[in-house]
């Protein structure tokens, strides 16, 4: 099996060259599990971050694909998708949140040929979690429960990063949303194309605002508008 990972990447020169180096070393990759693929769109970086990809990124990855203006985390998913040639493709930030390591748990299920997509739970499972934001937690449980609500599927974390998909479930889907309204975008499109769908608990990293987190109040708006456009609009 091929395993595309799709890294999009924005102002992230402190921690790019270590999460390269943790998906490369992830066990699935050194046990026969499967072959990699790895795929880094960067969104228009202004921190050094393009220099760094362009002057000593490029030959250690398989593509680097360079958008000429800051779009958001959705467009930049977008093209790493379409130049995703694995059987399966799963996203991955480029921060240090979410541990490749845990790629194994997420496709346990595929290989089993029980699932389509795999969600990586930040609120179920037993591994480590650092304590952050208390009002980021009820939003995404405030988020997560109106996206069931109407897909009618009981996901924990629907705004989680890891989502692995067979990449037969991509090519009948087309994200539309730049920014983080991909995340309940592409819930409500698997729900109601009916794929088979795992949760799977992971571990996780959180940032702060003052180490690089970027996700803010607007963008829950902008989530409850996509969850709301994408199950009854579309």
């Amino acid at each position: 099996m091929k395993l595309s990972v799709v890294i999009p990447c924005y102002n992230e020169k402190h921690t790019i060259h270590e999460i390269i180096a943790a998906v490369k070393k992830s066990p699935v990759f050194n046990d026969g599990t499967a072959t990699l693929e790895l795929i880094i769109v960067d969104d228009c970086s202004t921190d050094g971050t393009r220099d760094i990809l362009q002057s000593e990124i490029e030959s250690q990855v398989d593509k680097v694909v360079y958008h000429k203006q800051n779009q958001g985390k959705g467009a930049a998913l977008r093209t790493g998708f379409e130049h995703a040639t694995g059987d399966c493709v799963i996203v991955q930030d480029a921060d240090l949140e979410y541990d490749p390591n845990e790629f194994g748990l997420l496709l346990g299920p595929i290989l089993q040929d029980k699932a389509d997509v795999v969600f990586g739970s930040r609120f179920s499972g037993g591994g480590p979690h650092r304590v952050v934001y208390f009002w980021h937690m009820i939003g995404n449980q405030v988020l997560t429960l109106l996206s069931n609500m109407f897909t009618n599927i009981n996901l924990t974390d629907m705004e989680t990063c890891y989502k692995l998909f067979r990449k037969k479930v991509l090519e009948g889907i087309t994200v539309e949303e730049d920014r983080f309204g991909f995340e309940p975008e592409i819930t409500a499109k698997v729900a109601r194309g009916r794929w088979r769908i795992y949760e799977v608990g992971i571990s996780y990293y959180g940032r702060t605002y003052e180490e690089g987190k970027k996700i803010g109040w607007r963008d829950g708006v902008r989530a409850i508008y996509a969850i709301v456009k994408y199950n009854f609009f579309k």
